[in-house]
């Protein structure tokens, strides 16, 4: 993603599945700080991509 000035560049459909590890941990830590019960959090982090329906499979949104 490049900048112009201190505005971001828009991300394309591809970059919007790429995040770092990083990311990836603190959105999850959000979701779980924010979640009210096991199973909230279990919906929201599904919801967001954060973990897959299927534990075979990786989540959505990976590095």
């Amino acid at each position: 993603m490049t900048a112009t000035g201190s505005i971001p560049a828009q991300r394309t459909a591809a970059d919007a599945y790429r995040v770092s590890d990083d990311q990836l941990n603190r959105a999850r830590m959000v979701v779980a700080k924010n979640s009210a019960d096991s199973e909230d959090l279990r919906q929201l982090l599904d919801m967001l991509g954060l973990i897959s329906a299927n534990p075979d499979l990786p989540p959505p949104v990976s590095r």
